[in-house]
């Protein structure tokens, strides 16, 4: 956990893979399914996989711009309301609903999304914006 530092979600290049341990997956649907939370605040991940901006811009000596991910978001998204969509259909696995809760809520967190069944629009304004 040397490591183990916060990341900013913004640094992170395409997609991320994360693992529970075997132990904890009745928890982590539980929470995912039951109960419609993250898991993630709940539950340690077993194996976290994903590549940092700045890992590409160590390699190339270079500086990026800040990466756009809203069609990656956007498309996780849609894909994650489909499965929700689809959850009583015998072919939808208890795992691709966790994923679509875990994907969704992850979401919301970031700002990108709003709650169930939205996407935040960053230029919407609030009733304190009009002040």
């Amino acid at each position: 956990m040397e490591n183990g530092g916060p990341i900013a979600w913004r640094d992170v290049v395409g997609t991320v893979t994360l693992r529970f341990c075997a132990d904890d997956w009745d928890l982590v649907s539980d929470l995912a399914i039951e109960m419609d939370a993250h898991p993630l605040s709940r539950c340690n991940a077993a194996h976290v996989s994903l590549d940092l901006r700045e890992d590409h811009e160590a390699l190339l000596s270079a500086t990026k711009a800040e990466t756009d991910q809203t069609e990656l978001e956007a498309r996780l998204s849609r894909e994650a309301e489909a499965t929700l969509d689809a959850v009583d259909d015998p072919y939808t696995e208890e795992r691709d609903v966790v994923e679509a809760v875990v994907v969704l809520r992850a979401l919301e967190e970031l700002g990108v999304r709003d709650g169930p069944g939205g996407a935040a629009d960053p230029g919407e304004s609030t009733p304190a914006d009009d002040d």
